[in-house]
Formats: structure tokens, sequence, C-alpha cells
């Protein structure tokens, strides 16, 4: 199944307190994963920061929200119990708890409309999605980023295809040298593009001790670029017992040709063109940083010093 929002974990969470006891949170997150069935993948998917698995995420947000309207209680760092608030709303058997049932109770309302220090009294922003979403912060945070990254790598590409074939193969060698490969730029400028053998347009060194080597095809193409196309440029490789090559291209490739380099001996990666661009974007490359948003959570360590 696919990794439940934070308001479809708030039931279960406020159930798994049900006994009375105290619950450690990270056993807590186990027990919920046992109980929606998630995969090993699912459990360890990331958030886009790579700082925490969602599903962990989740778990925590739907713990503090109903701490936060009185539902659970924190007897301790690192653990949670029921309060008589949620003893009550159990009772009650619901088939959910959402942000609108939470805000049946005065501290939650509070927690949400916390005075600023200038004293004017606004509802605290990271709620304002609240009401239409299923979103944690974290969630809405990086729906904003991939949807600002995929209008990034977007307008990358299209400015690689409208670049010149000299200009697209600096774009090339700036790659595969920030991706670590060529060694420095100057090396792995005089390496591409002076071959021109067969379906070969360039080789480059894999590491920077030159050990292997790497023969590359790069075009922009419009078309989509086929099974031919490919056995060509493995013929090449053959011819110069070569093992490991890389295509690049601007556009995209068929079923037919991925299936092939799949089935060869040579090891050929295909790179279309929306790879490339997310690579760009994830290597710096024809991107510049606008802006940095920092995201922080409480130091346990620096108050366990207490």
């Amino acid at each position: 199944m696919t990794i439940p929002d934070y308001q479809t974990i708030m039931l279960p969470v406020l159930k798994l307190a049900s006994d009375g006891n105290e619950h450690k949170f990270s056993h807590a997150v186990d027990a919920l994963a046992k109980e929606f069935a998630l995969t090993v993948e699912e459990r360890n998917e990331l958030l886009p920061s790579g700082s925490q698995a969602i599903f962990n995420n989740r778990v925590g947000w739907a713990r503090s929200y109903l701490k936060q309207a009185g539902l659970l209680t924190a007897p301790r760092r690192g653990y949670f119990a029921i309060s008589d608030k949620g003893a009550e709303l159990l009772k009650n058997n619901p088939d959910q708890i959402d942000a609108s049932v939470l805000e049946q109770y005065p501290e939650f309302i509070e927690f949400k409309n916390r005075k600023k220090d200038k004293g004017e009294t606004e509802p605290n922003p990271v709620f304002a999605f609240e009401s239409q979403s299923t979103l944690t912060p974290e969630d809405a945070l990086a729906s904003a980023y991939n949807k600002l990254r995929s209008a990034v790598e977007s307008e990358v590409l299209a400015a690689v295809k409208e670049a010149s074939p000299s200009f697209f193969e600096r774009v090339v060698i700036d790659l595969l040298v920030k991706m670590g490969y060529g060694g420095n730029r100057q090396d792995a400028g005089r390496a591409l593009g002076k071959s021109g053998d067969g379906g070969i347009d360039g080789i480059i060194n894999e590491d920077r001790l030159g050990l292997d080597v790497i023969y590359i095809q790069a075009k922009r193409w419009e078309g989509v670029v086929g099974r031919p196309e490919i056995q060509k440029f493995a013929g090449a490789l053959q011819g110069q017992r070569a093992r490991k090559g890389v295509f690049i291209t601007t556009s995209s490739f068929t079923k037919e040709a991925k299936e092939y380099v799949s089935v060869i001996e040579s090891k050929i990666i295909l790179l279309d063109g929306e790879n490339l661009a997310k690579l760009m974007a994830e290597h710096n490359v024809g991107v510049s940083t606008i802006g940095l948003y920092e995201v922080k959570k409480l130091d346990s360590d620096y108050f366990d010093n207490e």
C-alpha cells in the first residue's frame, strides 16, 4: 500500500496508546508500520531532504497534533501516553481522527492561533493548508519543491535543445566532470568530441586515475532514438574492445532500444533528455541557487545535558 498520510495515522496512534501504558516513539513507529503492512521500501522512503523517513515523519506529526489537542501526553522525552480526553474520544468509536476532529478541542485551536511576538493573533502558518489537505508541513514543502524542480528541469531541457552542438558538448563535459568522471575539465574536454569513430563521439575516463574508460555518444535528437542507433553504438564499442558506454540524447528511447541494452554483453547506459535535465539540476550544471530554507527540529542531545 501507499504510505498513509498523517491524519490517517492519528486514530491508530491513539488506539495504540489506549492500553494506558507509556509508548516509546520508535517502537510505536514499528508497530504502526506493521499495522499498515508497509514494505521495507516504503519504510525506508525518505523525504526529499533525505533527513528522515517519510513514514516516521508522518507518525511524528500525528503524535504531535494529538498531543496539542490534549489527547496524548508526553510523560518523558521520546514517549507518549493517552490522556483522559483521548480515552473519552475512543469511547465514541470514531471512524477517523483528522484536523476537523482536533479543532473541537480548545487546546488545539489555541495552538493554531498562537500570537506572534508583535502581539497580533494570526493563524499559525503551519496550518495554512491544513483544512483542505492531508499534507504535513514537510510534505507541503516537498510538494512545492518537486513542482519547482520539475519546472526548472523542463526549462533546462528546452535550453539544451536550443543550444548549438558545440555548447551541447560542453554541457555533457561539465555534467560528467561534476559527476566525478574524466578527471579535470581540461582532460575531459580533450577526450570528448575527438574520436568520431563509427558511433562513438568521445571517450572519457571513468575515474581520475584513468583505470577504465567510457565511450560516449551524445546527440541532440528530435525524434525517438530506436534500436538501430543503439546497435550501431554497441558495434562501435565492440570494435574498440570497449565494455562501457553512455548514449546521451535530448529526446527519448524506444522500448526496443531499452530492451536491447538489457540483453547485450556491453554495459550501455541510455540517458534521455528528461534524465539529462534531472542530473543537470542535481549537479548544478546550468542552474543556480536562488534561496535556501533551513528546516529545524528539537536537538534532544542538547536538552539531555540539562
